[in-house]
């Protein structure tokens, strides 16, 4: 590595071509025009006419070197900098005050998290990848010096203007950090600007409005406070600047503010630090600088001071005057003056200003605001957020099976996003009251409480403690429960919490973006590892650099396409598809889902729940899946008794169920039946032979109330005779056989083993799955019979039905069959969401594996995922769907690998897996409304185009 004396950070790669620029420039310029390169004016976007030409009028009479622009938009900024540089006879140097991003200052553009919040962050590229990011905003909009980052070392809790600023506590962190920015940004060709010099970090009061004391030895100084810019400048920092404190250490007048003090930055940052970067004041309109002299004294005491930049000076023409009259009264050399605007000229070369000066306004905002953007934001919250504490393994939350989960909101800031997260998991229901009595009185029926503290996220500078009611609230609600805190603010908020003994789990998630609650609510039930470390002490109970990385329990997350290799712009031929089924009403809507590698990147609802109807279909609205019932319900339940050996794939139904010994059914094995190729009739119209000869219900078969002769709850007041599931499975016991083995899809079988494992386990289908799956899986919107679980307005209708049951299927299964064993069908009957159906088929994507817990082994899940009657055109796996061998079936959009799997259901769900691609697709609707006769989803193959649009949306 070069020396630090030897080091000049603005020296351009092609050497010989700045000097020449800066060179040809110096010699034409005048002494004003050398004195107006000094001045960095602040301008604004979002004011007025009057503002500009005041601009104008700066740049054509004094020359001014640069502006720094502050609030408004970035098109209109754009604007600006072109007039602007349009009127300037030398380029400007633009700066920005652009710590978090552009979004600092500017509306509409991206805000990346705070400091604080990277100084979680273990892996120190993705803060260069963060400085990257940001140089290439600062290009695009024409800016040429970011005034970031800061590098204080924030060793004051109490600190009112650095605190969420600071990488940290640690000088190591700090410099660590500042160093994978200064070389992601500079990359860029953006200048960095390493503030605030010596150290702001340990303040208690804001420079802003005063001037801040450091009463600090220098070996405090320099081990603390200076350190970070050894190594800083030492790796090619090109601009530091300079704070208003007073330091007695460094500046023996203690009224005179380090940004003026010529022993501060000539004897120290440029003789001893060899610093010969651009030098800036902060500010020169802060009252730190601004109380010790009067406007255009201040700016003259800086320049002797050494610095070469003079930041938003309150009075530019005082300031040239007193400039000018002091190189007349020679207190200022020419030499001295020439030095800072070569370096100023040197600068503007190596930002690019030697060939281009000017901002394309074309296509600005979405190059501001790119899927590049959200990608890397994702990474920097993913892997700052910190778990700080773990007692009894608590997190990531395991066994939803035996959770009852409350939600308590502290802090004065929106967490509806953390909960929606919460509750793509698992039932987490809201509990808030203004009395702690009754709260905890509403708490009594859970067994895991989630607090959640959010506060502002407009600004670092937003208060972050928590009110002594909250703290007493929170002590109390950990006393009787065990509890997750998540805490969306500065960790330092901890400082006020007396214990920390009763709180098992403990998150820090430093910041209240969606972004933040939505990651850190995955992070709970285990979707992504935490990995961040905390950058601040609290107390000694957790130090600096504290944090447990997590279990990960592959439970699905949910994240955008590209993370997983995914085009978004792609996928959006999915929402133009449910545009054109809701027109052409094919369904009066629908939900669509998509997840790769174990992450949901498409999850969207469309059109109402009926065509007359003003209910939107949500997310969390609940469908019939049809025949997705026989993979989601019947067919677990079957792979587990084959896993326990109860059930063999040779297994006869006569064995199973010994009705069927003396029938035709007898030997048709297991195997045979779950592949379609059983020799069974597609199906039976069971429901037929119970109507009267007006085709209505007769009353031999059903009553109006239920009884213990009539409780088959077909629907509202119809009550099918107890005895007719029995008389379901005589009449399946003598059907005909198909004349030859074929492939023959058929409902059938999917009654006689419910009939089997009901009668083994002593249990409905509905309590098994329940006990057995959906509650372990966190499947709570999945069930048999959900009008006895869920507000009607929950649940999407099927059908008009004008053949049976003289009603709008509403909250009862469609399927005829299901509803005449109580809605309960081993073919049919099911109801879910989306959002469940994919944790299922994730399950079985994942080989049996799901939320920390084993389902089903390896081999069971290949044994029921694999074709045995291939070479008879048996497309069928045990159970599951497969993809066409016969080109007309069309099962698929043929464009899924041979291992995928799923099925299809009558009213209108498709649910498809794809191991080669790790692609789970859901696909729920009611296409049958208002009736079956509805087929144009069918008929145009509406979801196997999706699945189609799905593939070709794979960019890797």
């Amino acid at each position: 590595m070069l020396q630090a004396q030897e080091l000049d950070p603005l020296k351009a790669k092609d050497e010989f071509a700045q000097k020449k620029w800066v060179d040809s420039l110096l010699n034409i310029m005048t002494i004003d025009d050398k004195i107006g390169q000094l001045f960095m004016v602040q301008a604004y976007s979002n004011s007025d006419e009057k503002h500009s030409e005041v601009i104008d009028s700066l740049i054509e009479k004094y020359n001014i070197g640069g502006l720094i622009f502050m609030q408004g938009t970035p098109e209109k900024q754009a604007v600006l900098t072109n007039r602007y540089q349009l009127k300037s006879k030398i380029p400007l140097l633009i700066g920005f005050d652009g710590e978090w991003g552009l979004d600092m200052r500017l509306k509409n553009t991206y805000r990346f998290p705070w400091n604080m919040t990277l100084g979680a962050i273990r892996n120190n590229q993705l803060i260069e990848d963060f400085g990257v990011q940001l140089g290439k905003h600062c290009k695009r909009l024409g800016i040429h010096i970011n005034f970031a980052p800061v590098v204080d070392v924030n060793t004051n809790p109490e600190n009112p203007i650095i605190g969420n600023r600071s990488f940290g506590e640690s000088r190591e962190n700090v410099t660590e950090k500042s160093i994978a920015f200064i070389k992601g940004i500079q990359s860029q060709h953006v200048l960095s600007s390493a503030k605030h010099f010596p150290g702001h970090g340990d303040t208690s009061s804001d420079s802003h409005k005063t001037l801040p004391v450091l009463d600090f030895d220098f070996n405090r100084l320099d081990s603390i406070e200076i350190y970070p810019y050894k190594s800083l400048i030492n790796n090619n920092l090109t601009s530091v600047m300079v704070a208003h404190l007073s330091v007695s250490a460094l500046e023996p007048n203690i009224q005179l503010p380090t940004s003026l003090s010529y022993n501060v930055i000539t004897n120290l940052l440029k003789n001893k630090l060899k610093f010969n970067g651009l030098i800036l004041t902060d500010a020169l309109n802060m009252k730190g600088a601004s109380n010790y002299a009067e406007p255009g004294e201040v700016d003259l005491a800086a320049f002797l001071a050494g610095n070469d930049i003079l930041l938003i000076p309150e009075n530019v023409p005082a300031a040239v005057l007193k400039i000018k009259n002091a190189l007349e009264n020679k207190i200022i050399t020419e030499e001295r003056l020439n030095y800072s605007v070569k370096k100023i000229l040197k600068a503007k070369f190596w930002a690019g200003l030697n060939t281009s000066k000017f901002v394309d306004l074309n296509n600005l905002q979405n190059d501001l605001n790119s899927i590049n953007d959200d990608l890397l934001h994702r990474k920097l919250v993913e892997n700052s957020i910190s778990l700080l504490k773990n007692d009894g393994v608590i997190f990531p939350i395991q066994n939803l099976d035996k959770k009852n989960i409350a939600y308590v909101k502290f802090g004065d800031d929106d967490g509806s996003a953390f909960v929606n997260m919460l509750k793509n998991y698992t039932n987490v229901d809201v509990v808030s009251s203004e009395n702690l009595d009754d709260l905890i009185t509403q708490l009594e029926p859970y067994n895991l409480v989630i607090i959640g503290y959010h506060k502002s996220n407009v600004n670092p500078w937003k208060g972050y403690k928590f009110l002594n009611k909250e703290l007493v609230w929170i002590e109390e609600i950990a006393r009787l429960k065990k509890v997750i805190i998540d805490v969306f603010a500065s960790p330092y908020s901890l400082l006020d919490v007396d214990t920390f003994e009763n709180i098992e789990g403990l998150l820090v998630s430093y910041q209240n973006s969606i972004l933040s609650q939505e990651i850190s609510a995955q992070m709970i039930f285990g979707a992504i590892e935490t990995k961040g470390k905390l950058p601040v002490s609290i107390h000694n109970i957790f130090s600096e650099g504290h944090g447990l990385i997590s279990t990960s329990l592959k439970r699905l997350a949910y994240t955008i396409p590209e993370e997983v290799g995914m085009s978004s712009e792609k996928l959006k031929k999915i929402d133009s598809m449910a545009a054109i089924v809701l027109k052409e009403k094919m369904a009066p809507g629908m939900q669509i889902l998509v997840a790769r590698r174990g992450k949901v990147i498409y999850n969207k609802s469309f059109g109402n729940q009926t065509d007359s109807d003003s209910l939107k279909v949500e997310n969390s609205n609940l469908y019939d899946v049809a025949s997705l019932t026989k993979i989601l319900a019947l067919l677990p339940l079957i792979m587990e008794l084959e896993e326990k050996g109860t059930i063999k794939l040779e297994t006869t139904l006569g064995t199973l169920l010994p009705k069927l010994k003396k029938t035709n059914k007898n030997k048709i094995t297991v195997k045979e039946v779950l592949s379609h190729y059983g020799r069974l009739q597609a199906w039976v119209p069971f429901y037929v032979k119970t109507l009267d000869s007006t085709n209505h219900p007769a009353t031999v078969y059903y009553r109006k109330e239920s009884s213990k002769k009539f409780n088959l709850k077909v629907y509202d007041s119809l009550y099918l005779r107890t005895d007719y599931k029995d008389s379901i499975i005589d009449i399946i016991a003598k059907t005909d056989l198909l004349d030859t083995p074929q492939y023959k899809y058929s409902d059938l079988s999917y009654f006689l083993f419910k009939e089997y494992i009901e009668k083994l386990y002593k249990k409905n289908l509905n309590e098994l799955t329940q006990a057995h799956f959906y509650k372990a899986l966190g499947a709570n919107r999945t069930t048999y019979l959900p009008i006895e679980k869920f507000n009607l307005s929950e649940i999407v209708p099927t059908e008009k039905d004008d053949y049976y049951r003289y009603n709008l299927i509403h909250g009862y299964v469609h399927d005829m069959g299901a509803a005449m064993q109580g809605g309960i069908g081993g073919h049919a009957g099911l109801f879910s969401n989306a959002n469940d159906v994919a944790k299922i088929m994730q399950m079985y994507l994942q080989k049996g594996y799901y939320g920390g817990k084993r389902y089903f082994k390896t081999e069971t899940i290949d044994t029921f995922n694999h074709r045995y009657y291939a070479d008879q055109k048996v497309r069928k796996g045990l159970g599951f769907d497969k993809p066409q061998i016969v080109e007309a079936e069309k099962a698929t959009c043929g464009c899924v690998s041979d291992k995928s799997f799923g099925h299809s259901g009558f009213t209108g769900t498709y649910t498809w897996a794809d191991p080669e691609s790790e692609i789970v697709y859901v696909f729920l609707s009611n296409r049958v409304f208002p009736t079956a006769e509805n087929r144009g989803l069918v008929r145009e193959n509406i979801r196997t185009i999706i699945q189609q649009y799905i593939q070709d949306a794979i960019i890797y």
